[in-house]
């Protein structure tokens, strides 16, 4: 025994803290077009070799190649960069507005938003997403109003949630959107058997599901996924991997499973990984699993490879844990100018014109905002009713939530 060594405590470490230079060697990019497409019903175990390598579609030159360039038109494409640059430009105006007191809390998407943009057009109009605090881009891509969305961030009079959400946690079914749980990989769970009820239906939809990476080590997770894979239910079970959870990098979470999207092969489950930062490639594999699931061929774990830019929210300094330069050196780069880039490659699109869309998507959050206000903000102006707290809860309110209603007063 003298000869055994001593046991050691293992933390995993990023590859960069503040003040060093940012490292990013050990994410191995394939060439775009270079990853195989297979067929939709394919077997998992045919397909293994998907959870380790990234499916790319836009290359430098801003050319769509390789097996899964998707069927989207020009057209399709540049609601798409609106659709990323409406988000980018409502994030900026409701930061700015937590800053300035009128609203307690805001939650930016910067470097993220063809994930949710492009995942929303790919789903039908019916399906049901269960999303975290930072896939907003399903509800603008859904044509959701921004002044409602600004409401309820106010929690001001208009408010659609009368002020019992935390702001950016809006829900409207009407939208396929769930309400926002603050207790994070709750949606998972409950994708899953939102799913599973569909299918017990005989019903059409799908459900997705959504979490981040430090998200998919809480043991929720790893239930939805015995469920999903058990009953083959028909869902969409995604992963936002942006590289960092609130101050710890996404090694934490993944522990030596070597990529996220690899622990759903444990459980039979179809696994893809694609670059996040690429609006092509999201679509194309959101459109593969959601057919998947919706020929009753199951679950799929989709791992999006992307990069948090901004802080985690308006409650987090990012330069505490992680180097100040370490977004501009994301590999990956800006979902917004590798689609611009793209659509000025193919003569659909120029630099006057994106110039001139900045500007008219500006004027129209702008004015957005102005409506918003008018109802009030955090400090100003008329709130939802003390008498919402009680509605919306039980068909019919219990005895002792009448008695607290009558000794509020309302």
């Amino acid at each position: 025994m003298t000869d055994t060594p001593s046991l050691r405590f293992h933390v995993p470490e990023p590859a960069s803290r503040p003040g060093g230079k940012p490292d990013f060697s050990n994410v191995v990019i394939p060439k775009a077009g270079s990853v195989r497409r297979p067929e939709v019903d394919a077997a998992p175990e045919e397909m293994r070799d998907l959870a380790y390598s990234i499916i790319r579609v836009l290359n430098r030159d801003g050319q769509a190649v390789g097996p899964w360039v998707p069927d989207l038109s020009p057209e399709d494409l540049l609601r798409g960069l609106r659709h990323m640059m409406t988000l980018r430009t409502f994030d900026a105006r409701m930061q700015t507005a937590q800053r300035q007191g009128k609203t307690s809390f805001y939650m930016q998407h910067t470097g993220e938003e063809a994930v949710s943009c492009a995942f929303r057009i790919a789903l039908g109009p019916d399906d049901m997403n269960f999303p975290t605090y930072r896939q907003a881009g399903l509800l603008i891509a859904h044509d959701y109003p921004l002044v409602d969305m600004m409401c309820q961030i106010y929690s001001n009079e208009k408010d659609p949630l009368r002020g019992r959400q935390l702001p950016v946690m809006y829900s409207s079914k009407a939208n396929g959107f769930f309400s926002i749980s603050g207790n994070l990989t709750t949606q998972y769970v409950q994708a899953v058997g939102w799913a599973m009820a569909s299918a017990i239906r005989n019903d059409h939809r799908i459900a997705a599901a959504w979490v981040g990476d430090g998200s998919t080590a809480e043991s929720d997770f790893h239930a939805a996924l015995v469920f999903a894979s058990t009953y083959r239910a028909p869902v969409v079970l995604n992963v936002v991997n942006n590289q960092w959870a609130i101050s710890t990098f996404q090694g934490i979470a993944r522990g030596g499973s070597g990529t996220f999207a690899a622990r759903g092969l444990g459980f039979g489950i179809p696994a893809l990984r694609v670059d996040g930062n690429d609006y092509l490639a999201v679509y194309a594999v959101a459109r593969w699993a959601i057919e998947r699931a919706r020929r009753n061929l199951g679950p799929t774990l989709v791992e999006y490879v992307t990069y948090r830019a901004g802080a985690h929210s308006t409650s987090d300094d990012p330069s505490a844990y992680r180097p100040k330069s370490e977004s501009a050196d994301w590999p990956l780069g800006d979902p917004l100018l590798r689609l611009k880039h793209h659509l000025v490659t193919i003569g659909a699109w120029s630099e006057e014109r994106h110039v001139q869309a900045e500007a008219e998507i500006l004027d129209t959050v702008v004015a957005a905002q102005k409506q918003a206000e008018t109802f009030g903000t955090l400090h100003s102006g008329s709130k939802p009713s003390a008498r919402d707290m009680f509605e919306d809860v039980y068909a019919e309110l219990p005895p002792h939530l009448r008695r607290q209603r009558q000794e509020v007063g309302v």
